[in-house]
């Protein structure tokens, strides 16, 4: 299904990969994005959607000194962000904090609380605490994961320990459980690996299949859902991870992204270098399985596609639910345009 577009618009000046929800902002709609230009001074997009949700102004436009490759807003502060950037050779990370009179200013300068550096592989991402406020971040790069202690007052950030991928991996991404914060998923070329971050072992690995994105569903404990490049979305239940309860077929190239609803149950939205987004609603619920398919070990193939999103014309790599209204979310596609829909025409569907 390929409904008219209503989506709100608004152009970054480069292009750009990352967009964040701005959790911590409960009064407003509100999205954080980054840009990826290697010759100019990027730039980072404080973006909100009016009070009647029909337009998106820029509530503060900040330079960043580097190519942004990950942003994720504080849950806990929503004038704080971390960003992974690259120069074009050398990659690093830092904590970022908006100056308070960002809406009086001009040209205003972010203020880097501190750096996330380490001295080995490519940094690929930073997981925040999944809710609340707490001192716990986990940087990942192509080969360790590291646990930090993160001390804003006092501008610090401490590696409190690490681990490694192994020698036959590299790390590309990962979520970190809502719903059992000693556990986080980390996409690993051809597997998910879990660690345990309290002693920061790894406890399961799931073969897939270029699995590029992750997503814990935020209702249900022990699901997660999958982007796999050629394969689609996987959803999978973690009691019994050796093949997914259900596969969605994704995108007609690449599937990129997926993320869950965070109040919706079984609501899922991917993109995809088709330079669509998609929605979709299943039915996540591992009783439902009969005996027989759990025996044959064979995935639910189901194709419960709401809605598709084609107001783009590049890919997209960006995509996020807003937390205030979790009917509404934010996509990004590669050449800086971003796009705020709301699936409320669907929610009666459910």
């Amino acid at each position: 299904m390929q409904a008219a577009s209503s989506g709100i618009g608004y152009g970054l000046k480069y292009q750009a990969r990352c967009i964040s929800d701005v959790k911590a902002d409960t009064d407003h709609t509100s999205f954080l994005a980054g840009t990826l230009s290697l010759k100019e001074e990027n730039e980072v997009h404080l973006i909100r959607l009016s009070s009647s949700g029909t337009e998106l102004f820029c509530e503060g436009l900040f330079s960043h000194p580097n190519e942004i490759w990950d942003l994720v807003s504080c849950p806990f502060d929503q004038r704080i962000f971390s960003t992974v950037y690259s120069n074009g050779e050398t990659y690093g990370a830092a904590i970022w904090q908006i100056p308070e009179l960002y809406g009086e200013l001009n040209s205003p300068q972010l203020e880097r609380i501190t750096s996330l550096d380490t001295d080995s592989g490519k940094i690929k991402c930073i997981l925040w605490w999944p809710s609340g406020r707490h001192d716990k971040l986990i940087s990942i790069n192509e080969e360790n994961l590291y646990l930090w202690n993160l001390d804003v007052s006092k501008k610090i950030a401490l590696v409190q320990s690490q681990d490694s991928a192994g020698m036959l991996h590299k790390l590309s991404g990962g979520a970190w459980n809502p719903h059992d914060v000693s556990s986080v998923a980390a996409t690993c070329e051809s597997y998910l690996q879990f660690w345990d971050v309290r002693t920061m072992k790894k406890t399961m690995s799931i073969e897939c299949s270029h699995v590029c994105s992750v997503d814990y569903h935020p209702q249900k404990q022990h699901m997660l859902v999958t982007a796999e490049h050629e394969s689609g979305i996987h959803i999978w239940d973690l009691r019994k991870p050796k093949v997914p309860i259900q596969e969605l077929p994704g995108h007609t190239h690449w599937t990129w992204t997926v993320k869950c609803n965070p109040e919706y149950d079984g609501m899922i939205l991917s993109a995809g270098t088709d330079s669509t987004v998609n929605l979709w609603l299943a039915s996540i619920n591992h009783d439902e399985l009969t005996t027989e398919r759990q025996a044959n070990s064979s995935a639910r193939w189901v194709d419960p596609l709401l809605n598709t999103y084609s107001d783009y014309e590049d890919s997209i790599y960006g995509l996020t639910w807003s937390s205030c209204e979790p009917w509404i979310f934010a996509s990004l596609s590669y050449d800086g345009r971003v796009v705020v829909e709301s699936v409320k025409p669907f929610i009666s569907k459910k």
